[in-house]
């Protein structure tokens, strides 16, 4: 279910939404907060003069909410839902990023909310893997279901105090949004009563599987009745998600909106092979030429996206960081600055920019290559929305050439390999930008009467200067802005490309038989054998230890166990939380390192920062 596609820049957007630019109106875009669309006069019950009203399908509750948003037509999955939904079978839905899903099954699950409403807890559960899609899918279902009678929507996800939930659920909405860790903390602590849901959505449930989600899920769906409704969204349905779905699904109705692929196909897919070391230069060169379009840019891990942003800063661009780790007043306050264009550049992981709304994004830069097609998918759907076109460029090594031609082949994307630009080529563009600009406002300028005192100033230079070197001075001291010089890839780098050579993804060698300064290492019983992966253990470690995923430095995946590293400050109070029996894994166990020899926590040493494990 994605937020993405569902409406035009139009009116009455909830006061919890984010910030907004403003564009001309587009029946796929996101509302933003303007003038209320008055100019749509006719009720969308009507039939207009062309034919039938387009909105013959919709619940009738539900049609005011759409036309004071905007809508002339419904999407290909929003149709195609409608058409699919009897009211009585669970649905199975695959359909791409920006293809209106949130809304298609808003109104499938709004059937429930015009009944009376059940005694305790939600009617209509939606279990979501991230807390920005959280935000997202709620700030959409608020305004769709506005005119619905004691209807109110809420979200509890990870990030938030835990005080501020219980109050929430003391509210009782009639839909909750939920990410799988936090529902499961309220169930476990009785704050949350699951027998009432009667329509039950699991969105993204690929990624949820991914980021180790399905024990949680498991505990969710067992916790609401028999009788209910399962729908599960999905960009595709792999084995796992299969599995789940015959397991708590009945009898489910497979609906289609957007084939794979199909939502990228007014986006523009680049590929540029480059070596590890020049991949900061590259992306200097690429982000040169974007100018001050809005490019979000994709890296491997969290500390990766913190240290790439700094490198950007430092070299004059307006960049931010987006990864798991930021607190939620932080990530709303880089969105915001993203949105209204005070920073013109997102570098972002995958999870973290998981429901990202972001309206006018241009680009798209993969500085690493996606692990599969529906990670390419997800990333590059950040670009050509709503109608508009888009770029995607990939940068990847040399080696993975042949691979990555059977994973964008997978994913149905025409990728084009072409030469990155030389550096002579960037300044050129960047020389014809700056004078086509310089002009345009030179031209507005002198259609005013200067001032008088500024003529005298400008004559009393000419006389003292030649001519031409004057306005060469002055134009160079306009340039001067920009830092950031292009290079050639190959070259010297001005900035330190080592200080970007991350390892290929499912590189796990250790890091050293030490841990970092600063750090204490411990171990888990748990390894690759049994499934554990750098975002599964993580998301384990800071559950069981209440520490946050910046508290944890290094991870090292073994084929039976896992040693990390936590912060020495807290790594007292983590070893006591951390070494309590755990009811939902009650077979790990989470120790100091003793190390091969069985002596005490090891220290010192180690190197941190774009060699650390894979963190997101």
């Amino acid at each position: 279910m994605d937020p993405e596609m569902t409406a035009p820049e139009g009116a009455d957007v909830p006061p919890s939404s984010e910030e907004r630019q403003p564009t001309e109106p587009d029946q796929h875009q996101e509302g933003v907060e303007t003038e209320p669309a008055a100019a749509v006069e006719a009720s969308p019950t009507e039939a207009s003069e062309d034919g039938p009203s387009p909105f013959e399908s919709v619940p009738t509750a539900l049609q005011p909410a759409l036309q004071r948003r905007g809508f002339t037509e419904l999407s290909e999955v929003q149709s195609a839902v409608l058409a699919a939904d009897s009211g009585a079978s669970d649905l199975r839905i695959s359909s791409q990023t920006g293809s209106g899903k949130t809304v298609a099954l808003g109104l499938v699950v709004s059937r429930v909310l015009v009944e009376p409403r059940g005694d305790r807890g939600p009617d209509v559960l939606v279990v979501v893997p991230t807390r920005e899609l959280a935000q997202q899918v709620s700030t959409e279902l608020r305004w769709l279901f506005a005119d619905l009678e004691d209807t109110t929507v809420a979200s509890v996800t990870g990030g938030t105090p835990i005080f501020q939930d219980k109050n929430t659920l003391r509210n009782e909405p009639r839909v909750l949004i939920g990410t799988p860790g936090r529902l499961v903390d309220h169930l476990t602590n009785e704050n949350l009563d699951l027998g009432n849901a009667r329509e039950l959505v699991l969105d993204e449930a690929d990624q949820m599987l991914d980021m180790g989600f399905r024990e949680d899920l498991e505990t969710i769906l067992d916790a609401t009745p028999a009788e209910r409704r399962t729908h599960m969204v999905s960009a595709t349905f792999p084995p796992g998600i299969e599995r789940l779905a015959e397991r708590y699904q009945r009898d489910p109705v497979s609906v289609e909106g957007t084939a794979l692929g199909e939502a990228n196909a007014n986006i523009e897919h680049i590929g540029h092979l480059v070596q590890r070391s020049d991949r900061y230069t590259a992306l200097v060169n690429l982000l040169l030429l974007a100018g001050e379009e809005r490019v979000l840019v994709f890296v491997e891990r969290r500390s990766d996206a913190a240290q790439v942003a700094t490198m950007l800063s430092e070299d004059g661009f307006s960049a931010l960081p987006l990864s798991g780790e930021l607190a939620q007043s932080q990530r709303n306050h880089t969105l915001a600055a993203f949105r209204n264009g005070r920073a013109t550049i997102l570098v972002a992981t995958d999870v973290a920019a998981r429901g990202l709304d972001v309206p006018d994004v241009t680009t798209v830069i993969h500085t690493s290559p996606p692990i599969d097609p529906e990670v390419y998918t997800h990333r590059s759907g950040r670009t050509g929305r709503a109608g508009q076109t888009g770029r995607s460029i990939l940068l990847a090594p040399p080696n993975r050439r042949r691979k990555l031609s059977y994973l964008l082949a997978d994913a149905r994307v025409d990728l084009e390999w072409r030469p990155l630009p030389p550096a002579a080529e960037v300044e050129a563009v960047l020389q014809e930008r700056f004078r086509a600009k310089l002009g345009a406002e030179l031209d507005k300028a002198l259609q005013k009467e200067p001032k008088e005192a500024l003529l005298e100033h400008a004559n009393s230079l000419l006389e003292e200067h030649d001519g031409p070197k004057l306005v060469a001075a002055l134009l160079a001291r306009l340039g001067e802005k920009r830092r950031a010089k292009a290079q050639d890839v190959g070259g010297p780098s001005g900035h330190g490309n080592e200080r970007y050579e991350s390892r290929p993804r499912g590189d796990r060698r250790d890091e050293g038989s030490v841990s970092a300064p600063g750090m204490v290492r411990f171990f888990i019983n748990w390894g690759s054998l049994k499934g554990a992966n750098p975002s599964k253990v993580l998301a384990q470690v800071c559950r069981r230890g209440n520490v946050k995923g910046a508290d944890v430095g290094a991870i090292s995946i073994h084929p039976n166990a896992t040693t990390f590293d936590v912060r020495e400050e807290v790594a007292m109070e983590f070893e006591k939380n951390a070494g309590q029996r755990d009811e939902r894994n009650p077979t790990t166990f989470i120790r100091r390192d003793r190390g091969p020899t069985g002596g005490g926590p090891r220290r010192g040493g180690g190197r941190r920062g774009f060699r650390r494990r894979r963190r997101r």
